[in-house]
């Protein structure tokens, strides 16, 4: 299993709608301060995010990927979203 995938396999406890994982290493390969984790982007729709502030939800994923954080991850974007923020 690659990262990506331990970390999408991570994230169902969260029950997500959607997920999306990009992996952005290529993009930064060298970069000062990288010891050689990678970069992931993320997006993600749950309902576990409904009433909660953006720092909450970024907390309630960085504690469910935290052992992997700084040595397997060393960057995460994330865009955490409730289901009724979908809605146009």
């Amino acid at each position: 299993m690659n990262l990506q995938q331990e970390i999408a396999k991570r994230l169902q406890s969260m029950e997500p709608i959607s997920l999306e994982i990009e992996d952005e290493s290529a993009m930064h390969a060298g970069h000062a301060g990288n010891g050689g984790g990678g970069h992931f982007k993320l997006t993600m729709t749950s309902s576990q995010f409904s009433g909660k502030s953006h720092i909450m939800r970024h907390r309630l994923i960085y504690q469910t990927l935290s052992d992997l954080i700084p040595n397997r991850i060393h960057a995460l974007s994330i865009k955490a979203i409730a289901p009724d923020e979908t809605k146009v």
